[in-house]
């Protein structure tokens, strides 16, 4: 089981702040997470999941799309942080 994770405008735009996901047949890299979830829940999902700009993390670590996933990893999705 994965353990989703939705932040900041991430989660208002999805409408949804964390999820348990059985880790999908096939997925085994976390762009692949990104397709599955797109394919199921279509194209709000995918504008959100697919900006060029969004940040990941498996595991509390930043990674890119090709980061490996395992059952058990907690994934999260945020928007990047901006500062001044």
């Amino acid at each position: 089981m994965l353990q989703l994770v939705y932040f900041a405008r991430v989660r208002e735009q999805l409408g949804v702040d964390q999820e348990a996901l059985a880790l999908p047949a096939g997925v085994e890299r976390v762009g692949q997470l990104v397709d599955h979830l797109v394919a199921e829940r279509g194209e709000g999902w995918s504008r959100v999941l697919k900006a060029p700009n969004l940040l990941v993390a498996v595991n509390q670590e930043m990674v890119d799309l090709q980061a490996a996933l395992k059952d058990g990893d907690e994934v999260a999705f945020f928007p990047p942080v901006t500062g001044g």
